[in-house]
């Protein structure tokens, strides 16, 4: 196990300095836009930085002076700067400050979703074939196959303009009635349409691999077994086909959260949520290179880190598993 947490940790590696190397060279290359520094000389200031930084030099240059400036700098400047969004900010100090609204509004849909879309998978699995099934099978079925912003724009209408009973888009963290708390009531509640728009996808995710699952396992043997001793098939269900279920489910919980996490670019636009995707947005807009590499970089890792949790979690759900092991 050991050996092959460690061959998977260097392979990741690996492919994040092909994909960073990559990605290094497609950006430095694009035309850099009209910088201006704060002043009254704001463009030559800038272009006298951008000289003595060497972001003029050649790719293969900056590229070495990058992983130089990565490991020296004591400046801030270990990730490059910020020349558009906030002049010289590191791009550190600017995913940090968005970091809070993207962890929270996709930690809400998982405990809001996760629950949801396993009950509904149990549901559909105990009553296979019956009308029930059919109907949330129909439903789940029309619900993957929709985008997740047309439900953000149907949550806005629904809730915030027909209803009136949930905001338009997510308050600010600086309102005084808030008063920098992440946890408030009122924080909480401008949440909830981009919580909601994002927790469709998910349960119907959940309750189509949980009915898929548990369908197989309720066919076993050893849940014959526990019929004739005495259980009934709820609490054959419970005790015994879930808890076999969640060998696959529960990476899949892991791989949800995840793919969420990196994938919730548009939700955070339509609802102003000021997280991490509205910054690559902006990033991009706005051509703040530094900053748009960085950000990129972090979805990277995010994905090779949790194609490894993911792996790895199946070890930890079921023991008899082995990864990498000798058959």
């Amino acid at each position: 196990m050991g050996k092959y947490v460690l061959k998977r940790l260097v392979l990741m590696l690996f492919t994040f300095w092909v994909i960073f190397t990559i990605c290094f060279f497609l950006i430095r290359a694009l035309p850099v836009p009209l910088i201006s520094a704060p002043g009254s000389d704001g463009e030559a200031i800038a272009r006298e930085f951008r000289e003595k930084m060497g972001y003029n030099d050649p790719l293969i240059v900056q590229y070495f002076n990058y992983f130089v400036r990565l490991f020296t700098a004591t400046d801030g400047g270990n990730f490059g700067y910020s020349f558009q969004i906030q002049w010289l900010a590191s791009p550190w100090e600017l995913l940090s400050s968005r970091f809070p609204p993207t962890v929270l509004i996709n930690v809400y849909t998982m405990i809001f979703a996760v629950p949801v879309g396993l009950g509904l998978g149990i549901l559909m699995a105990l009553r296979k074939n019956k009308p029930e099934d059919h109907i949330l099978s129909v439903v789940v079925m029309l619900v993957i196959s929709v985008p997740s912003f047309v439900y953000a724009f149907l949550v806005q209408y629904l809730f915030g303009t027909v209803w009136g009973i949930l905001p338009l888009t997510m308050a600010a963290v600086s309102d005084p009635a808030i008063n920098g708390n992440w946890f408030s009531p009122i924080m909480f509640v401008s949440m909830l349409p981009a919580v909601i728009s994002m927790s469709f996808g998910t349960i119907a995710g959940f309750a189509r691999y949980t009915r898929a699952e548990l369908t197989e396992v309720l066919t076993s043997d050893f849940m014959l077994l526990a019929r004739t001793k005495g259980l009934t098939r709820t609490q054959a269900t419970l005790r015994h086909a879930f808890r076999n279920s969640l060998v696959p489910i529960f990476p899949m919980i892991l791989g949800e959260f995840i793919s969420i996490l990196s994938g919730s670019i548009i939700i955070e636009s339509i609802f102003a949520v000021g997280g991490v995707g509205g910054l690559f947005l902006e990033s991009i807009n706005r051509r703040d290179y530094d900053v748009f590499l960085f950000v990129g970089m972090f979805y990277v890792l995010i994905g090779l880190v949790g194609g490894l949790v993911v792996d790895l979690s199946y070890g930890i759900v079921d023991p008899r598993i082995r990864m990498g092991g000798k058959k």
